[in-house]
């Protein structure tokens, strides 16, 4: 029998915020989300706050700061990042000169006030970095007790593009020591219409420190990479940091979604889930420069954990109501998956998108639900001969009474769910020498085998 999931389902009606780029959230201890990100206009720095993470798609915005009207921090206002540090709140953020727009450097401000949307902010100035040069990106993090400041930036004796850096902090604004190039844009994916490594972003769990970045131009090629180092590793010292050979999350034409990228993290409101957040576009093809496009908008979805303690961010899913993944009730490891279309349960599903499916209204209406493919939109889990596969609709009656189920509290768990056939009753979802199948559910061992916690 399984206990219920350490991580329950987490789901979010996408996308949260149009026109909001470069994403950030920070979950405070006052019990709200802050959410920052990019104006098209790259003028200012806006801000809004909800104590739910969907809440915020919704919530007022307030204008906190906007950028100077000659000289230094006058154009180019990116990326910033709200973190709460020693009782202050700062805000990291990119901006370039109104006469020397491409001089784009790193900045901070900070404010002691409680709610930092009615907060004065003070300048703290330009992060000041060994080689000034092209520099944006940044964002901070405490590891071990050391807070730690990580960019992208370009060397001229590198080449062209962004590189990652990593360096030590002094205090909030101040970096101490010389800084360390931990990663560099090498293969194919990183280097599409642009040489980039930017917007680092720190997950660390499983005794890991996992660090996305985005690679390529800002259009249809953009996408995530993934560093990693152990915990217990000298954050310092490059070869600490191993870094995976293929994007980790990247367009999908199926879901059409574009560009993923520019992410950060965040905690679901109970805290057992990690939620990526991050931009994209719903179009592929973008007319001129890709930075005059305003339309990237902000986006969630959850984060699963391989058997390996690695990150899974599946696909960037369609728009609407996110997936979720089904646990068997009594084989708690294994998950609802397709394989050549048929539906089964198996463990380590390291596809995760053959394993996530959207819970909406159902086909044959009358209070059911269907279950729709996360990567493949359009088709369904639907029982014919009693044996479940995963099948495009084809606009028939059949289909869509095939394809609905009965929604009922878990047979062998009221916590969990169990589906039953919307058009043959007392038939239910369950497996069967892990296949999928509809069967009357008579016996202690069938309720079990019919109950499945959303994950």
């Amino acid at each position: 029998q399984a206990a219920a999931p350490a991580s329950p389902a987490v789901t979010f009606t996408n996308p949260i915020a149009l026109q909001r780029a470069d994403p950030h959230i920070f979950k405070h201890t006052d019990g709200f989300y802050y959410f920052t990100a990019t104006v098209p206009a790259y003028d200012k720095i806006v801000m809004r706050r909800a104590t739910t993470l969907q809440g915020l798609s919704t919530a007022p915005e307030t204008t906190i700061w906007t950028k100077h009207a000659s000289g230094e921090m006058g154009a180019h206002i990116w990326a910033p990042e709200i973190h709460f540090i020693d009782g202050k709140w700062y805000i990291y953020f990119t901006a370039g000169w109104s006469n020397d727009i491409w001089r784009i450097r790193p900045y901070v401000l900070e404010t002691s006030a409680a709610n930092p949307l009615t907060g004065t902010w003070t300048e703290k100035g330009r992060i000041s970095l060994p080689l000034d040069t092209f520099s944006l990106d940044a964002t901070t993090f405490t590891h071990d007790g050391t807070r730690y400041l990580s960019w992208a930036q370009n060397d001229p004796a590198v080449g062209n593009g962004t590189n990652l850096y990593l360096a030590k902090m002094s205090n909030p604004w101040t970096i101490s020591g010389s800084p360390v190039m931990i990663s560099k844009p090498e293969y194919a994916w990183e280097k599409v219409n642009a040489t980039v490594n930017e917007g680092p972003a720190v997950l660390e769990k499983n005794g890991k420190v996992f660090m996305t970045y985005s690679a390529s131009a800002t259009n249809a090629n953009y996408c995530l990479g993934l560093l990693t180092a152990d915990a217990t590793a000298d954050l310092m010292n490059p070869a600490s940091w191993s870094k995976t050979p293929t994007p980790v999350f990247k367009s999908n034409d199926k879901t059409g979604q574009y560009g993923p990228g520019h992410n950060s993290f965040t905690v679901s409101e109970d805290g057992k889930s990690d939620i990526l957040v991050y931009h994209d576009r719903n179009y592929k093809d973008i007319v001129g420069d890709a930075l005059k496009d305003p339309n990237r908008r902000t986006r969630y979805q959850k984060i699963y954990w391989n058997a390996d303690g690695t990150p899974n961010f599946g696909i960037p899913v369609a728009d609407g109501v996110t997936p979720v993944r089904f646990s068997s009730y009594n084989y708690p490891d294994r998950f609802i998956r397709h394989w050549e279309f048929r539906a089964k349960t198996e463990a380590n599903v390291t596809e995760l998108a053959d394993s996530q499916f959207r819970v909406v209204p159902g086909l044959a209406g009358n209070g059911t639900v269907s279950l729709e493919s996360a990567n493949n939109p359009g088709y369904y889990l639907r029982h014919k001969n009693n044996e479940v596969w995963v099948e495009k609709d084809d606009g028939t009656t059949l289909f869509d009474n095939d394809a609905s189920f009965h929604e009922r509290a878990g047979l062998a768990d009221p916590a969990a769910v169990s589906y039953e056939s919307y058009n043959f009753p007392g038939r239910y979802i369950r497996h069967y020498n892990h296949l999928l199948y509809t069967q009357p559910v008579t016996t202690t061992l069938g309720r079990q085998d019919a109950t499945f916690y959303k994950e």
